[in-house]
């Protein structure tokens, strides 16, 4: 029976780690501990249970269900798991997040080094309108590199966990650790002062700001990619493939937190510097002028554009591996063509890429953490379709509510869903949400037996 050396679960740690570390893996916690200041430890403790636990316990109902999502979402039905599948896959991948990879490295990496193009007039990009047709031009060159050297390296998803694993992630690790290292041994300042929200609990601020790396969504995604990298080296136990996977989430989810930690406390010891930043990306920018001079732009645009690459490495693998699986088409075909509808879908740029995708991934993710919930739970229930099938649509409308929201779409409504405890931030889903699960329990208590005894006793 084949098995993985020590050497060989490492990279495939690495691998799963570079999958989730995106540019809003690095950015939001830049600004949650800005916002957090003095309380940025409880806010990271917060932040660590949604952004770090939802992402492994999502690996690890995956790993448990083969690492697909067809045994997943059998509970809704086929046909009702086939439109949540794609439309995670869609959404994560070539219509949204894939094309966001390409034009946030480019907003944080690249525009500071425009004023050395040669065709640039430095003494225009002042000018709003000058500056946004250089960056349109500017984009279009580098979104085409981006997506051409993403394409190579996703043509032969056999080499997953040695081109990730063992070639990217290096890379993308000695960057992250001399930002780390720095943040912690040459911090900017003393920490900040608490803002508004975050004096009122800073944990539970900092929990709901874990939601926004969006990663239970990416999860259900490169569930697939991590069991197939074991499967490509020859594993076929299943129970090797689960345990495997199970460990693979755990690095990167160490990884994932180490990261973290680093980057609030770089946040929070900023504000001297940094106080007037609009975003994470603008705090990092100024940490790194500040700490590394000129030479900190590229220490910032290398680890930017590696987090990116990376993730759009792995979200277009798993697109191209569940399409093939599911048409029949060709994997490389599949991938030539996502790869070239998220390099087209890029070229929108960063700001309406934003306000088209973030109602829609806002609206999808309830949705994947209440399915993975229930599915680590499948234990519990009797009859899992009575139980599955009412939490969800519940928790579909109410997702549908907050995708509006998100939208500003807020006349669409009803005034007491936004008075909803959690509505403001999304997340006033729970409370019905749960409410339903409670009563599906009951009912699954006692009816889910005679159920069981129907389906199997009247099969049509």
């Amino acid at each position: 029976m084949n098995r993985l050396s020590g050497y060989e679960v490492l990279a495939l740690g690495f691998m799963t780690f570079a999958l989730f570390l995106g540019a809003g893996n690095i950015i939001v916690p830049a600004e949650v501990g800005m916002k957090a200041g003095a309380a940025s430890w409880a806010a990271c403790l917060g932040f660590l249970i949604t952004a770090v636990s939802m992402p492994l316990l999502t690996v690890i109902a995956l790993a448990r269900a083969g690492g697909g999502m067809a045994i997943l979402t059998s509970p809704v039905g086929r046909v009702a798991g086939l439109v949540f599948a794609v439309a995670i896959y869609l959404a994560i991948g070539p219509f949204f997040g894939t094309p966001r990879t390409a034009a946030v490295s480019f907003e944080i990496g690249i525009t500071p080094f425009l004023k050395y193009l040669p065709f640039v007039n430095t003494e225009q990009l002042v000018e709003k309108d000058y500056l946004a047709q250089v960056s349109s031009i500017a984009l279009w060159g580098y979104s085409s590199l981006y997506f051409t050297i993403v394409f190579c390296l996703v043509i032969n998803p056999k080499k997953m966990v040695d081109r990730l694993g063992k070639l990217l992630t290096p890379a993308l690790l000695l960057g992250l650790l001399i930002l780390g290292i720095s943040a912690i041994a040459a911090p900017a300042g003393a920490l900040g002062p608490i803002t508004e929200r975050y004096q009122e609990n800073a944990m539970l601020s900092g929990f709901l700001d874990g939601y926004l790396t969006m990663d239970a969504l990416a999860a259900l995604v490169f569930g697939l990619v991590i069991a197939n990298a074991v499967r490509s080296k020859g594993i076929t136990d299943k129970k090797l493939i689960t345990g495997y996977c199970i460990v693979a989430g755990v690095i990167g989810a160490v990884g994932l937190s180490l990261v973290y930690l680093a980057l609030i406390n770089l946040g929070a010891s900023s504000y001297a510097i940094a106080a007037d930043a609009a975003n994470g990306g603008a705090i990092l920018a100024a940490y790194v002028q500040y700490t590394f001079g000129d030479l900190g732009n590229v220490l910032l645009a290398s680890v930017i554009i590696l987090a990116c690459m990376t993730t759009a490495v792995g979200l277009i693998t798993a697109c191209g591996e569940y399409f093939a699986e599911l048409t029949g088409m060709s994997y490389r075909l599949i991938v030539l063509l996502v790869t070239l509808f998220s390099w087209l879908v890029s070229n929108v740029g960063l700001t309406d890429l934003l306000a088209f995708s973030i109602p829609v991934l806002v609206g999808l993710y309830p949705l994947s953490v209440v399915l993975v919930l229930l599915s680590l739970a499948h234990k519990l229930w009797r009859y899992p379709p009575l139980v599955f099938i009412p939490t969800l649509l519940v928790t579909l409308v109410f997702g549908i509510f907050d995708a509006f929201v998100a939208a500003k779409w807020d006349f669409l409504v009803p005034d007491f869903i936004q008075a909803l405890w959690g509505a403001e931030q999304q997340m006033g889903w729970v409370l019905p949400v749960s409410f339903t699960l409670l009563m599906m329990l009951i009912l699954d208590r006692a009816f889910g037996q005679h159920l069981i005894k129907s389906k199997f006793s009247n099969p049509n």
